[in-house]
Parts: structure tokens; C-alpha cells; sequence
């Protein structure tokens, strides 16, 4: 068993579960999504990113990717949520609050393909 998969496993999976129960709920509804997971799934999901720096396999790259792509998301859902609060008069109106979960959203998408590659990437290595 490779020890450098198995803790990447771990934190892709981890970032997975904190961005679904993030994204889960009205998508419209502030009261439906905790900011506190929203900054957990980041921090998590840039751990993942971190650990997949070395890896110079095709998958590797392709799991680089979908990791940043889920980075990019959620500082920009981050940034949404710090806007709303802290910047617009109005605070978080639900269009500002449908905004920032659809960003969640696409970040979840992405750590779902990177655990899909990381199981396809661990089926190939096995035969």
C-alpha cells in the first residue's frame, strides 16, 4: 500500500464531505450553509493540492488539476461570501448567497473527479 495515496485519499475525500455539506441545503438560503466548512473544504482542498505537487504521472496531473480547479472555486466562493458580508450594503442577499454556493458546487464536482482518477489511478497500478 502506498502510504503518499492513502493520505491523499484521505484529504480528497475529507474536502469532499466538508464541500458536500456545505453545498447541501436552499441554494439561496444563508442560514442553509455554514461559512466555517466553506473555509474548511479550502483549507483541506490546498492540502490535497499541495501533496499532489510531485507527482509526475499523467493521473497525477490530471488530479494537480482538478485540485486547483477545486482550489480556484472555493477562494472565489471565500471572496463571494467576504463581499456580501463585509462589502455590500445589503449583506447577503440570496442572489450574492446562490452565487457562492454554485462556486462550491463546481469545486465538489472537481474533488469528485479527482477521487474518481485517484480510484482509477489505484486499479491500474494494482494490475
Amino acid at each position: 500500500m502506498n502510504r503518499e495515496k492513502v493520505i491523499f485519499a484521505f484529504f480528497i475525500i475529507l474536502a469532499l464531505t466538508l464541500n458536500f455539506g456545505f453545498f447541501v441545503g436552499e441554494i439561496d438560503n444563508i442560514d442553509h450553509h455554514d461559512v466555517w466548512e466553506l473555509f474548511a473544504a479550502l483549507v483541506v482542498s490546498l492540502i490535497c493540492t499541495v501533496l499532489k505537487f510531485g507527482d509526475r504521472t499523467h493521473l497525477g496531473a490530471l488530479m494537480l488539476a482538478t485540485s486547483l480547479v477545486a482550489d480556484l472555486q472555493l477562494l472565489i466562493a471565500a471572496f463571494i461570501w467576504g463581499y456580501g458580508v463585509n462589502i455590500n450594503e445589503a449583506g447577503m442577499t440570496p442572489s450574492i448567497t446562490a452565487s457562492m454556493v454554485s462556486f462550491a458546487a463546481g469545486a465538489l464536482i472537481a474533488n469528485v473527479v479527482s477521487v474518481i482518477l485517484l480510484m482509477v489511478e489505484t486499479v491500474i497500478v494494482r494490475r
